[in-house]
């Protein structure tokens, strides 16, 4: 296809612009991807939106993979297209004779194209399609030429910064309905919760395919550092004053799930009651979990202390489902571990409220035990530990990750309005132990998929738990 030819098709929408097996071939290379361990039988693009640029052209393309079973995902891909001739080589997709179609968010000019559409509160019309961009006009917008960058060590989404004072975040993975990061900073903005990078932005697609977030902007956090690395460098350094950070950080914690509880006259948000069927669901949910896991390991030396235990991961669980229905059910953050949080000069600020990637967004937007977001937490700090060691060389002081969750959990306990949480110390440890089953689980699977070095820490995790006397 010539040049203008692919600009045109691209300018038109035409899904047949872009070859499918160039783009399944790289969308399936990138870290984002997330079923990395399935076979992709089909792929195809749905639909393709052309913002308004010149050079270079900028779309939107909404492709579908489809795998046995029907099982299929739907991905958000950004393109951009510049003549060959430019000598463009970054985030290469394909290459014709004429031009090159690339990955939009490597390059600053594509950047500022997104921006603008946000700034300009773009609406972009397409007979399958539409893309509808918002702004919060008590916020500045995006200068017409940000200096952008791609923000590092992301999994599941891309971001980038602009002029250092907004993030711009792209989902990749898609699927039908409000993407709860944009609901939850919605809803805990209004009820004045200030620990949170605010909402400045967002954009939407809407049409025959589905109604799907696609992206928000938020205030970037500027000179504030990531959660997960100020723990492996307070390791490092043997920096016991870190430990006081995870008292505030549970502080911090305990009044975001206050929060999240406060709207009793906000369906979507009020607490509920839980029932005994409710812990019966969480019960057979784990335990459809550890089958699936165990049914699905790969023949690995790194999964050789858990190979064939599933049953026993199984005994173990049932030993602690005899627990208290008391407590509510409320929104909750869904994904909660070092790596969601920043501190800077105004104490810990809590990122990332789309929940795990991986799950179904329905299933993301229920409301659950605010336990679940500490087990997540207190997960972390068993990966930070891990991490030290095998990634900075660090020797962790024996008893560190039971301190750190004391502090953690103090914190917590202190700020958390007791009436959402199990009546007892016994039944919360037995709801925490179950939660963090399940997210060692999860864990394992996402691990498996995305970062197989890390596989030995939930496997140790699951390991350790039957060696407990009453696994």
């Amino acid at each position: 296809m010539k040049a203008h030819d692919l600009a045109r098709a691209i300018r038109a929408g035409d899904v047949n612009a872009l070859p499918e097996d160039a783009l399944a071939s790289w969308v399936t290379a990138q870290r984002w991807f997330s079923s990395k361990l399935r076979e992709v039988n089909d792929f195809r693009v749905l639909d393709l939106v052309a913002l308004e640029s010149a050079d270079p052209i900028v779309a939107i393309a909404i492709a579908e993979a489809r795998f046995g079973s029907g099982r299929h995902e739907v991905y958000q891909v950004p393109i951009a297209v510049r003549p060959l001739s430019s000598g463009w080589d970054e985030g290469v997709i394909y290459t014709t004779g004429a031009h090159v179609v690339y990955d939009a968010l490597v390059d600053e000019a594509a950047d500022a194209v997104l921006a603008g559409q946000f700034a300009a509160a773009a609406t972009i019309e397409r007979p399958a399609g539409c893309v509808r961009f918002h702004w919060d006009t008590s916020v500045a917008p995006p200068s017409a030429q940000p200096v952008t960058r791609m923000m590092a060590a992301e999994q599941s989404n891309t971001s980038i910064v602009l002029d250092e004072r907004l993030a711009l975040k792209l989902f990749r993975r898609i699927q039908p309905g409000i993407n709860p990061e944009l609901e939850m900073l919605r809803f805990l903005a209004a009820q004045g919760f200030t620990q949170i990078a605010e909402l400045a932005g967002w954009c939407v697609y809407t049409g025959e395919l589905m109604d799907a977030t696609l992206g928000v902007v938020q205030r970037y956090v500027g000179g504030a550092r990531d959660g997960w690395e100020v723990a492996l460098d307070a390791l490092v350094a043997e920096d016991r004053s870190f430990l006081d950070r995870l008292g505030e950080l549970g502080s911090v914690t305990g009044r975001m799930h206050a929060t999240l509880s406060s709207a009793a006259d906000d369906p979507d948000f009020a607490p509920e009651e839980p029932t005994v069927e409710t812990t019966s669901l969480l019960i057979a949910t784990i335990d459809e979990l550890i089958e699936r896991t165990f049914d699905d390991l790969p023949d690995m030396p790194e999964l050789a202390a858990i190979a064939g235990r599933g049953e026993e991961v199984r005994d173990h669980l049932q030993s602690l489902s005899h627990i208290g229905v008391r407590g509510r059910l409320i929104r909750v953050h869904g994904d909660y571990h070092l790596g969601q949080t920043v501190l800077g000069s105004d104490g810990w600020v809590i990122l990332d409220f789309e929940g795990e990637p991986a799950r179904p967004l329905l299933e993301r937007r229920r409301k659950r035990s605010p336990l679940r977001d500490v087990a997540g937490m207190l997960r972390s700090f068993s990966y930070a530990a891990a991490a030290a060691e095998f990634q900075r060389g660090a020797r962790v002081p024996d008893g560190w990750e039971q301190e750190a969750r004391a502090r953690f959990l103090e914190g917590y306990m202190a700020s958390a309005d007791p009436a959402i949480l199990p009546i007892g110390q016994a039944s919360v440890e037995k709801l925490l132990a179950i939660l963090e089953l399940e997210r060692a689980l999860y864990e394992l699977t996402y691990d498996l998929n995305n970062r197989p070095d890390w596989v030995p820490i939930p496997v140790a995790s699951i390991t350790r738990l039957l060696q407990r006397p009453e696994a």
